[in-house]
């Protein structure tokens, strides 16, 4: 079983509100279904311009505080959003002839401290069983600690490949893979391959490695650091027609992260 994370600044616009990019979700649906069913699928989303712009108003990250009403509504309100973006990103899968199926994050999974401690997966294994392409999402989340927060689609991620025991998982970014530098720069180099313990050296000492790991790369270094000792990963560009084809087959492409 492959798990796929289609990044938000992938299947949207960030600067857009409520922004889709269909043609790009459709070219994804076509590469899997070039594998499937012979291999099954999980698919996970991000907020990209969908569940952002609302967890950010209504600071649903604070938790259950100050304005319980308000954080209430929000909380409700970013998770309706990602619902509509699962519900076109459903709809592209189903036009191609692909079975994907939206299983709600929030319903399945409980967090304290930003991690999740508890995933009902039982409803994931039956689908994949029955040749189902389960497909979840970033989303808000009940915490034990503050009541609310957001669930990001990296630890969703994470959190699978380690209790479902994925053989391979491909993060989709809108650049082809980790850096040297910041991709938007000047001389920057694409690293092709990555050690479990250059990620750690990367994460404890990202000034003097000259690689910037802060804000979402940080993190998703940091899940694919976990994931690392049991399931193979790619970086790659998401956005570009035939990678996701060449990391399903095992070839050269983006960043790959060795055990």
């Amino acid at each position: 079983m492959i798990i796929i994370k289609l990044g938000g600044s992938v299947i949207s616009d960030k600067k857009t509100p409520y922004s889709f990019n269909k043609d790009i979700v459709k070219g994804i649906a076509k590469e899997i279904a070039g594998f499937y069913p012979e291999e099954g699928f999980i698919l996970v989303h991000g907020g990209g311009s969908f569940g952002h712009p609302n967890a950010k108003e209504y600071r649903i990250r604070e938790g259950l505080t100050k304005d319980v009403k308000r954080k209430r509504i929000g909380f409700s309100k970013t998770h309706q959003a990602m619902l509509k973006l699962n519900d076109l990103i459903i709809n592209v899968f189903l036009e191609e002839g692909l079975p994907a199926y939206s299983v709600s994050s929030s319903s399945i999974f409980l967090i304290e401290k930003g991690d999740i401690v508890y995933g009902e997966l039982e409803i994931l294994r039956k689908l994949l069983e029955k040749d189902f392409i389960p497909i979840l999402f970033g989303d808000t989340a009940i915490a034990l600690d503050k009541g609310i927060d957001i669930l990001s689609g990296d630890q969703i991620v994470s959190y699978l490949a380690k209790m479902l025991k994925s053989s391979k998982v491909i993060f989709l970014m809108d650049v082809d893979g980790i850096y040297n530098k910041n991709p938007k720069g000047e001389d920057a180099k694409l690293i092709e391959e990555l050690s479990s313990e250059e990620i750690e050296h990367l994460l404890k000492s990202s000034e003097s490695s000259g690689i910037d790991v802060t804000g979402g790369i940080g993190n998703k270094l940091r899940e694919a650091l976990k994931i690392s000792s049991y399931s193979e990963v790619y970086f790659i560009n998401g956005k570009v027609r035939g990678n996701l084809t060449k990391a399903l087959k095992g070839e050269k492409v983006g960043t790959r992260i060795k055990a």
